[in-house]
């Protein structure tokens, strides 16, 4: 197996313990709820706590990533959230200000993550296969929220909360292990890597992309070019509908269609498997026109347009599911076409800031944090206010449109950092 294959592979494990790790508690906040009688608003409040970390780690770890590489610092995120997910029961049961604390611990952890990720496969790809390599590796992520659907409500009832928070953390102190022995930042600096697929691999590089920068960006220059903010604004779009459906689906299913946990489970869990596949598909097909000589951009403009309207027009369908296997397809469609925005504005960042990719990562995945944060708690007001989920899923429908018109009107492949 190709080494850098090899580190796909790995990165696509971490990725799917990152977001399997986060359903645990979508899941498991359904008995706990119940156990503490909280209200749908604030168990919209404790669902969002986790990303108030999360919002302040993504710029600072993108910034530490762009100095000293995407193997140290994604060690110490893995190794950091699965202590917090290891603690979140005793928080739990000892106070609401613990669970707090713990669960925006996790989320300060679980910030590096995407950058970690995005440096990572820039360096170990050549530019032709990248897109490929975000597909596996994304794919490994949505599949985590297949593995926390399917497998917490399970656990649940048979080791309890806690032994389920126990389990989960074991697989990142495991990963952490292979981790350090297996994966180096540059493929140049790997132990175990051929020279012909180092040869490959440098020379599918532009100039920029393989020189190495140890200084932090430039703030004010990543803000003051528009192409930047195109990224920007489609990360908090992408982050707006994502956390709505990774936050609410189990909640959605038990209170629009009163259907027990364990279904809720199920139900929620299949669009996110067909996800997985989407998105591999979505970085091959890009790959594929790029190698046909179509120019980037027009590539992830293309896929960043289909990652936008098709969630669009499918949320709206879903206002008017009547059975919850029609919502189901509707909630599959959604999330299938949202994994085109994997080769959109996610490889984008690379296009435009080989330099800087981590920092502005961790920017935009600040602003797409702090869209979720208010997602997620909005959720919870307007269903609480009005009764009804419908009203949420229309404006955000409507901002997929709005993004999709700002990315294509401002977003560029030309190097800028």
């Amino acid at each position: 197996m190709p080494e850098r294959l090899k580190v796909a592979c790995l990165v696509a494990c971490v990725m799917s313990l990152c977001n399997a790790d986060r359903v645990v508690m979508s899941v498991a906040v359904v008995p706990l709820a119940a156990k503490h009688g909280w209200s749908s608003s604030f168990l919209g409040v404790v669902q969002s706590s986790f990303l108030w970390g999360y919002i302040f780690s993504s710029v600072i770890g993108g910034a530490l990533v762009d100095r000293y590489g995407g193997k140290r610092v994604m060690a110490w995120g893995v190794f950091m959230w699965s202590l917090a997910t290891l603690l979140t029961p005793w928080a739990a049961n000892h106070s609401t200000l613990a669970l707090f604390a713990v669960r925006a611990f996790f989320g300060l952890a679980e910030g590096v993550a995407f950058p970690s990720m995005s440096t990572l496969l820039s360096r170990w790809f050549p530019n032709h296969e990248r897109a490929s390599a975000f597909g596996i590796s994304m794919g490994g992520f949505h599949l985590g929220n297949v593995i926390g659907l399917l497998l917490t409500p399970i656990l649940l009832t048979s080791i309890g909360i806690s032994g389920t928070f126990i389990l989960f953390s074991s697989f990142g102190f495991l990963w952490v292990l292979n981790w350090a022995y297996q994966v180096t930042n540059d493929p140049q600096d790997s132990p175990f890597i051929s020279r012909s697929e180092l040869r490959l691999i440098q020379a599918g590089k532009s100039n920029d992309s393989l020189k190495k920068s140890s200084n932090f960006p430039p703030l004010r220059l990543l803000l003051s070019k528009v192409p930047s903010w195109a990224i920007i604004f489609a990360n908090a779009t992408n982050n707006w509908g994502y956390f709505v459906l990774l936050s609410w689906m189990p909640v959605y299913f038990k209170s629009v269609f009163n259907i027990n946990l364990k279904q809720a489970a199920w139900f929620s869990a299949v669009p996110w498997a067909t996800m997985a596949v989407s998105g591999y598909i979505a970085g091959a097909a890009s790959d594929f026109l790029i190698k046909a000589g179509h120019p980037p951009i027009f590539v992830r403009k293309v896929m960043q347009s289909i990652g936008f309207i098709g969630p669009g027009i499918s949320l709206l369908c879903l206002n008017y599911a009547n059975t919850p296997a029609v919502a189901a397809i509707f909630l599959t469609a959604a999330l299938s076409f949202s994994s085109f925005s994997q080769a959109g504005y996610m490889l984008n960042i690379q296009d435009i800031a080989p330099q800087s990719a981590g920092f502005l990562h961790g920017l935009s995945n600040s602003a797409g944090t702090l869209a979720a944060i208010i997602s997620t708690i909005g959720t919870g007001y307007f269903v609480q206010w009005l009764g009804s989920f419908q009203a949420f899923l229309t404006v955000t429908a409507a901002l997929y449109f709005v993004s999709t018109i700002f990315w294509n009107l401002f977003a560029t492949g030309d190097p800028l950092f």
